[in-house]
């Protein structure tokens, strides 16, 4: 079993890496999510998830551990495969998929490729009470301790939208908005919406 792989990124993708460690090159499955963190990097440590089917032998790998603690989660329901898995991983954080998972959001998972609604409503029943325990970094951690942010947030869900969408949204416009004000953020937010 193969935990993790420390080494060199000779090649990056949005859908995989080529990690070299000690002269040997691995190909690593990853998500955007991923993908997002290590793009800058030349050389890394990625958790390793190694999946054996009868016909093929893969890897996928993840930057944090609460990462790949949900893309097992995620595999071990039924009709949910890695490729599915990742795919998730990819349009949402593992801290948004567990809270639409906790707030039984079919509609936000429904959102996801490859996700209809009797595979969202498998997931939630399987693993509710499975991710409402686990210690997933929680939407404030994600966001960080800025105070505009979790009003801009508040003030987001005030409006119906759901809390993983609100918080992928503000994620997204505090990248691209110049504005920090609570006011800004919430209109980049809902232009992205």
């Amino acid at each position: 079993m193969i935990a993790y792989i420390k080494g060199l990124f000779t090649f990056k993708s949005p859908t995989y890496v080529l990690m070299e460690t000690q002269g040997i090159g691995y190909h690593v499955n990853i998500s955007l999510n991923t993908y997002e963190k290590i793009q800058e990097l030349k050389e890394g440590v990625l958790q390793i998830h190694f999946h054996v089917k009868e016909d093929a032998h893969t890897l996928y790998g993840f930057f944090e551990p609460g990462e790949k603690t949900m893309f097992q989660h995620l595999i071990a329901v039924s009709g949910v495969g890695p490729n599915t898995a990742r795919m998730m991983l990819s349009s949402m954080n593992p801290s948004e998929i567990q809270m639409a998972i906790i707030s039984e959001n079919v509609k936000l998972l429904q959102g996801i490729k490859g996700i209809g609604p009797k595979s969202a409503q498998r997931i939630i029943l399987e693993l509710k009470d499975k991710v409402a325990r686990e210690n997933l970094p929680t939407t404030k951690a994600s966001l960080g301790h800025n105070s505009n942010m979790e009003d801009a947030l508040s003030a987001l869900a005030a409006l119906g939208i759901s809390r993983p969408l609100a918080q992928k949204a503000l994620s997204k416009a505090v990248k691209e908005s110049k504005s920090d004000t609570i006011e800004g953020l919430v209109k980049a937010a809902l232009k992205l919406l």
